[in-house]
């Protein structure tokens, strides 16, 4: 994604960690071909990470991507939330690619037709969209416990 897209003053951290939970602004909402990149540390004795793809920074907001990584159950499950309504969670992954007190580089690429989610250069799933207007998609949340040290 073009360092452009996401608004909020995170451009360049400088070495400097972000504050965790995380919220910024897509500038104009998804759209296919665009990119998002998280990089960062996991904590020591870390429990679960979440990054979120939502439709305002409501709580009730439409959730487009809810990605949640369990250290404890070695799953990265993927869900979608529609008018107050969860998506069955799609748990299907080659293998658990975050590990504690390591960096990582997560891609999200936005398709036309899905959500392509990419470890350190290796693809781990996809998840097809269910809000269908990506435009509304406007906000990045992460929560949990990591260290962030760059958004792109």
């Amino acid at each position: 994604m073009a360092d452009n897209m996401l608004c909020s003053d995170f451009k360049d951290f400088g070495g400097n960690i972000l504050a965790v939970p995380f919220s910024g602004t897509i500038k104009h909402g998804l759209k296919p071909g665009m990119k998002i990149t998280i990089m960062g540390i996991i904590r020591k004795n870390a429990d679960n990470v979440r990054v979120s793809l939502t439709c305002g920074s409501s709580s009730t907001a439409d959730v487009a991507l809810l990605l949640e990584a369990c250290f404890q159950a070695g799953t990265l499950s993927r869900s979608a939330m529609l008018a107050g309504s969860w998506s069955p969670s799609e748990l299907a992954i080659p293998y658990f690619p975050l590990t504690p007190e390591q960096p990582f580089r997560l891609d999200i690429s936005c398709e036309h037709q899905r959500f392509k989610v990419v470890v350190d250069r290796q693809f781990i799933c996809d998840f097809s969209h269910k809000v269908l207007s990506l435009s509304r998609v406007n906000t990045l949340k992460i929560s949990g416990n990591l260290n962030i040290t760059k958004i792109s």
